[in-house]
């Protein structure tokens, strides 16, 4: 149990210590700052410890938003500060010098904690202060002050708030109008019940699978049955947030189910629909290829741009300033927002596709719409990085780099290489190199030596691409790009072995390998760093991935060439998967709840 010292003379009528208890903190009183020290440090090192002010007048979410979250060491909200064990070092010697500088007799009338998070602010510790927005949080001087923020306090509904504050501010249209309204009193629900985030999202996950196999049962019936469950299955995906928010329980494990989950569900969705139509007797993994394909490197776009100008100085632009302008305008805000075919806009349209139409319809209305938004937003950013004058930093192009998972291969001809190359060429070669492979692979014949050369070109390409750091206006394009090159190799040479099982092998290899991609975004994302180079040398890189697969495609004949897919793709889901479950349950990953695609 949490620790949480209450400071000072007891002010009669509070709730405070009621208030305290109910968020699970074990009540200390301390007449003063040297009793204050004292049960500091007797408190269990392994647990986190609060400083209250005993006259603390507010709102129990606004204790709740500032001693409870997780995922910051040291919190604080006005006349209260806590701090996790691996920051009670810097909390004590706080206090101890708060102590010593004469407060140990008798409490100043101003508030302790207030004055702790004055020192640790001057030690240039992170203290994060949650936005309060109108809850109440204050230590009042007199008792008109008193009364006045009990007022003030009395005046808002804190539940109303928090359940306001479980959904995510910035949603999709779909989302926002036909979801969030009763899901957020679901997630109320489960938080009730003592069920956990990472409970909703296993069962959302359970959900999209049921779906899946629903669709593959290639019945009326089922496709109708598979549509409803997988907007049960976002019901129960935006609920889980919003529970996380709600109960401000966020956790390592959860980050990575919810990170890696959505990705999980909809690919799973894509295989049923594949499955359910070869049982009518219509091929479509190669539609529900394409659409994993595209709409992964869709998210690598978000993910690279994001990168390499969320920290960049200088980062200004006439393209940004109109997107703000345009976001002044109401009408235009929900429209930008659907354009881009977020997550609630495409599984909406799936499920009723689903259900109205084909599994081949709903592929090819998918792909358009996917392929539309992402020329927007490719387009829209490309402008911006042109005509904005922004100094990336190291981190930016390191997270560029590790983004782009070079493997051996590039890296050794990388050592061989005097220089990189310059400017907008830096883009123009990867996509070249990509082009080349890609090209190969898809206009010849099964068999061919020519994706082969093509592979070797798109080594040689790919390891000048990264000789220099990623600091280019468009450097952010290379990640999606070798993203394409890849992913689209193994689409194609599948597709030309024209043998049954070749494409759905392909369809689980580069599953497997988006798994390993997104899992980089979500640990970067994380502040943790990529994963760890042996990793990366193991599955081969992108580049060398790529070569392996030209050489089985020209070496086997086609059977044998799905048997070879099959095998890299379990030997490669086996070692990201171990290895990204051994980090994500660690105590080392990041305690966060991600935010991920806009809902």
């Amino acid at each position: 149990m949490s620790t949480a010292i209450v400071t000072g003379q007891p002010v009669p009528g509070s709730s405070l210590e009621n208030d305290l208890r109910a968020l699970g903190f074990d009540v200390r009183v301390a007449a003063d700052a040297a009793e204050a020290e004292t049960l500091l440090a007797a408190a269990p090192a392994g647990e986190r410890v609060a400083l209250v002010d005993a006259r603390f007048v507010g709102h129990p979410h606004a204790l709740r938003l500032g001693l409870t979250d997780p995922r910051f060491p040291l919190s604080a909200v006005p006349g209260a500060v806590t701090a996790q064990p691996a920051a009670r070092q810097e909390l004590t010697r706080a206090v101890a010098r708060e102590t010593s500088a004469g407060g140990g007799t008798a409490l100043a009338v101003d508030s302790l904690a207030d004055r702790i998070v004055t020192a640790l602010d001057a030690d240039g510790c992170a203290v994060h202060r949650p936005e309060l927005g109108s809850l109440v949080a204050a230590v009042p001087a007199d008792p008109q002050a008193r009364n006045e923020a009990r007022q003030a306090v009395a005046a808002v509904d804190d539940e109303a708030v928090r359940l306001k504050s479980a959904v995510k501010s910035r949603d999709g249209f779909f989302t926002t109008f036909f979801i969030s309204p009763y899901s957020r009193y679901l997630a109320r629900w489960c938080a009730r019940r003592g069920l956990t985030p990472n409970q909703v999202t296993t069962a959302s996950l359970l959900t999209a699978l049921i779906a899946a196999g629903c669709a593959a049962t290639g019945t009326r019936a089922g496709f109708i049955a598979a549509g409803v469950l997988l907007i049960a299955s976002f019901v129960l995906d935006c609920a889980d947030g919003q529970l996380a928010r709600y109960a401000l329980k966020y956790s390592t494990l959860g980050a990575w189910l919810d990170a890696t989950f959505d990705r999980a569900k909809e690919y799973a969705y894509y295989a049923g629909l594949a499955l359910g139509a070869a049982r009518g007797g219509d091929d479509v993994w190669a539609l529900a290829l394409g659409a994993m394909v595209l709409q992964t490197c869709r998210h690598t776009v978000d993910f690279a741009f994001n990168e390499a100008n969320h920290d960049a100085t200088a980062n200004t632009s006439p393209t940004a300033a109109l997107s703000d302008k345009l976001d002044s305008v109401g009408w235009t805000i929900w429209l930008r927002r659907m354009i881009v075919l977020p997550i609630g806009e495409r599984w909406a349209m799936i499920a009723i596709l689903t259900a109205a139409t084909t599994p081949r319809i709903t592929f090819y209305v998918l792909l358009i719409g996917c392929a539309l938004a992402a020329t927007y937003t490719t387009a829209g950013r490309v402008l911006r990085s042109l005509t904005r004058k922004a100094r990336r930093t190291d981190r930016a192009a390191r997270a560029l780099a590790d983004l782009a998972d070079s493997g051996p291969l590039a890296e050794a001809v990388q050592r061989m290489l005097k220089r990189g190359l310059p400017g907008l060429a830096v883009p123009a070669v990867a996509f070249l190199g990509g082009a080349a492979v890609v090209a190969c692979s898809a206009l010849t014949d099964h068999g061919s030596v020519l994706p082969v050369i093509g592979a070797l070109v798109y080594v040689l390409t790919s390891a000048f691409v990264v000789a220099r750091p990623l600091k280019g206006a468009l450097d952010w394009l290379v990640p999606p790009l070798f993203r394409a090159a890849e992913y689209g190799t193994v689409l194609a040479l599948a597709g030309k072995a024209g043998v049954n099982g070749a494409l759905p092998a392909a369809f689980g290899l580069v599953a497997a390998v988006a798994y390993h991609h997104y899992d980089t975004v979500y640990r970067i994302r994380g502040d943790a760093g990529a994963p760890p180079a042996w990793l990366v040398r193991v599955i081969g890189g992108h580049e060398g991935r790529t070569l392996l697969v030209t050489v089985l495609a020209a070496l086997l004949i086609a059977p044998q060439f799905t048997v070879a897919l099959t095998a890299l793709a379990v030997a490669v889901a086996l070692v990201v998967l171990v290895e990204s479950i051994r980090f994500w349950v660690s105590a080392g990953a990041p305690a966060v709840h991600d935010e991920g695609e806009p809902a």
